[in-house]
């Protein structure tokens, strides 16, 4: 056990200078989680080992609680999708929460064969069921490690003193903000606003080109709704190029490295930020996000499309991870082990 206080505090040492160094990485939050989660296995050991009744609390948490909990978030995941369903349409989408809800309840059904009809079944039924039950936890650890994470750098305080409001773009209708950037362009507005009244004098980019649904580029969108919210026109710098988040930092940054030294920030949707921040990185801007609200009932899917987002940016991680566990679970189906 103390091998395991002693690797939990290395870890989250290193997690902590990894930190400080460059925070818009999901690899430090990782590490850092990893690293509190031995210290809690550790704390929950040895309170265990000292005491009867904590002993008790423990397993009744590990299984009571934690199996409850995991009933009622996969119900809470079908209702959310049923929502957006009923309020976004059909979209793929749009029943990602619905589709995680239906899969936890397949992960509960596969756990219960294993756990009550596990030695009827031959070896590789029982292997692949394995399988897919630990890469389901695997996912379901790094969800958990995305969703705290992504909070913490949120509650992050940026810079005080800017020159620079990057707004992200999002799809338009028509020629029209939608409530999603409208929230976006607000959250820059008050930022504007408190900058004005600091005595700076900020620049407001708004960042988006035109998608082939859309009449206009969402810069010329999003500039028409803020001049019409009484910001001047001179403050406002329209970025109609981009397409991607990538681009929106990559051709802001080019913007703003004409004018020389400069602090900046961008804003986008809370659940939007964490990953935002890492292209921000990927380009080599210095800034760090501010997250407009969203709607809770849009929270759920949009979660879930970032964290896969997230993965696809860190698949070689998930890919070496994902190989290595099939080496295993072939090597242990193999008639010789190596």
């Amino acid at each position: 056990m103390n091998t395991l206080l002693f690797t939990s505090i290395i870890i989250i040492l290193a997690g902590t200078i990894l930190f400080i160094v460059e925070k818009r990485s999901f690899l430090t939050g990782l590490i850092l989680i990893i690293g509190f989660l031995g210290i809690t296995f550790y704390t929950l050991a040895t309170l265990s080992d000292k005491s009867n009744i904590a002993n008790t609390l423990i397993l009744l948490i590990v299984y009571g609680l934690i199996p409850i909990l995991v009933v009622i978030c996969a119900f809470l995941f079908i209702k959310n999708g049923r929502s957006m369903i009923k309020k976004e349409g059909k979209k793929l989408a749009n029943l990602l929460s619905l589709i995680i809800g239906i899969y936890i309840f397949i992960m509960i059904f596969l756990s219960y064969v294993l756990i009550y009809h596990g030695n009827k079944l031959n070896m590789f039924t029982y292997m692949v069921i394995i399988s897919i039950i630990v890469m389901s936890v695997y996912l379901g650890f790094m969800f958990i490690s995305y969703l705290i994470y992504s909070y913490i750098y949120q509650v992050i305080p940026v810079r005080k003193n800017i020159n620079y409001i990057i707004v992200l773009g999002s799809g338009l209708i028509g020629d029209r903000v939608p409530p999603l950037l409208k929230s976006r362009l607000d959250k820059g507005i008050d930022i504007y606003k408190d900058q004005k009244d600091r005595g700076n004098l900020p620049k407001i980019i708004v960042s988006g080109g035109q998608g082939p649904d859309e009449l206009v580029s969402e810069a010329y969108a999003m500039k028409k709704y803020l001049i019409s919210q009484g910001i001047n026109n001179e403050d406002i710098i329209a970025e109609d190029k981009s397409t991607t988040t990538y681009e929106n930092m990559k051709f802001s940054k080019a913007i703003m490295d004409k004018s020389g030294n400069y602090k900046c920030i961008f804003v986008t949707n809370n659940y939007h930020v964490f990953r935002a921040s890492i292209f921000a990185r990927k380009v080599g801007l210095k800034a760090n996000g501010v997250g407009a609200p969203t709607a809770f009932y849009f929270l759920p899917s949009a979660l879930i499309r970032e964290f896969i987002a997230i993965l696809f940016i860190y698949k070689w991680l998930n890919i070496i991870i994902i190989l290595l566990y099939l080496v295993l679970v072939i090597n242990s189906l193999l008639p010789i082990n190596f």
